[in-house]
């Protein structure tokens, strides 16, 4: 654990606007910010985002299926 450590950061108006909240509730300034990234923590990410791979069609007048075809076709001297 690190312990104590001092140093400036940007909230955004609406972190900015929770931490106000807590801090009228009585919570001091690092227990409220401590608080808010605890719970940030503890969600884990808000949906899970899922790869789509996206193809089109190039033209391509050869069949790049095979690697080894295509190279041997790139390397031919025509």
């Amino acid at each position: 654990m690190i312990g104590s450590m001092r140093t400036t950061v940007v909230l955004d108006s609406d972190v900015a606007r929770e931490i106000e909240r807590l801090r009228r509730e009585g919570m001091g300034l690092s227990e409220a910010l401590n608080l808010l990234a605890r719970r940030g923590m503890t969600r884990g990410p808000s949906k899970t985002m899922t790869y789509k791979h996206r193809t089109s069609r190039i033209g391509l007048k050869v069949d790049v299926t095979n690697i080894a075809d295509v190279l041997d076709l790139l390397d031919d001297d025509r």
